[in-house]
């Protein structure tokens, strides 16, 4: 899907029926038509467009001196329905996004429908012109950042809410609800390192152009990531502990439930011992003829062992 936005003299961003100068072009899961439009129409570069498509693409910087253009791709953070450990809970993953910046034009392109690109579509990011191509791309960065924050809270609140539950029961379901957090994270991590390798390139100022009065969106941005960062570690070792010490729980209660299984076992054992010996044609056994004396003794001898393992704290 091709979209075209254009911000007026108004300052109003609107939707445009065709590309014009100053113009942003979104590119949502286009089509080889529509691939082949943004190639061959607008100019972009065939392998800028094949790598913002790459599902498996990091993020990074390329220029290319000859065209004049440069391709920013950064990871944003996505809630992916599909993946869901269960109804309840969103498994959390990060997607790349491409964003050229060329003569002319400003260009994204992404794989699927996201809440950053709808947000600036809308006009609900204050201070956005399509004509200013930096100011554009740190106010994007700001949102994806500010996204990652938003997303990481969301974890720490379900993984509180899991946490509660696996108090009152150990359940799979919990604890696989766990493991798909920690694997968000891992992915969240991976993702923002990368993010701030790219931010530092960018503010190195050899690509893209910067201007005095978007400095502080860039130092914004700079200082969302490093907290997304540090959230993300913290949430990462809480998540790990909880896991490591649940873990411990479960073991625990596993050797209590066999040390249990095992005293009832050998209390049970005493009347077949006893028994056994009666049953055989031995001679000499006291009381061997009435019934009632091997039955008694067997009563008395797990009465006994009973008594011995419950002083020992053994059913605990």
């Amino acid at each position: 899907m091709l979209d075209f936005y254009k911000t007026f003299e108004d300052q109003i961003t609107r939707k445009i029926d065709k590309p014009e100068p100053g113009c942003w072009i979104s590119a949502i899961s286009p089509t080889q038509e529509e691939c082949d439009f943004l190639i061959q129409e607008i100019g972009v570069l065939p392998e800028f467009v094949k790598a913002s498509l790459d599902e498996e693409e990091s993020s990074h910087i390329d220029h290319d001196d000859d065209e004049g253009q440069t391709l920013i791709i950064v990871d944003y953070p996505n809630a992916d329905e599909d993946e869901a450990v269960n109804d309840n809970t969103l498994l959390y993953t990060t997607l790349p996004l491409g964003v050229v910046m060329m003569k002319g034009y400003i260009v994204t392109i992404c794989l699927h429908d996201n809440l950053n690109i709808e947000d600036m579509a809308k006009g609900r990011i204050k201070g956005m012109h399509t004509d200013m191509k930096t100011r554009f791309l740190l106010l994007l960065l700001l949102k994806i950042s500010q996204r990652f924050l938003i997303y990481l809270r969301q974890i720490d609140r379900v993984s509180l809410r899991t946490e509660k539950k696996l108090h009152q029961s150990m359940r799979n379901q919990e604890l696989i609800q766990m493991l798909g957090l920690e694997k968000s994270l891992v992915y969240f991590s991976t993702s923002l390192k990368a993010d701030e390798v790219t931010l530092n390139k960018i503010m190195r100022g050899k690509f893209i152009r910067l201007y005095e009065e978007d400095e502080d969106i860039l130092e914004d941005v700079m200082i969302e990531i490093k907290q997304a960062i540090e959230m993300c570690n913290i949430y990462s070792n809480i998540l790990s502990g909880t896991m490591d010490a649940f873990a411990s729980v479960i073991s625990n209660n596993l050797n209590i439930v066999m040390k249990i299984l095992t005293v009832i076992t050998i209390v049970m054992s005493i009347p077949n011992i006893i028994f056994s010996f009666y049953g055989m044609n031995v001679n000499g056994l006291p009381f061997a003829s009435h019934w009632l004396f091997p039955t008694a003794l067997a009563i008395i001898a797990c009465v006994i062992a009973t008594w011995i393992f419950i002083k020992k704290d053994m059913f605990h």
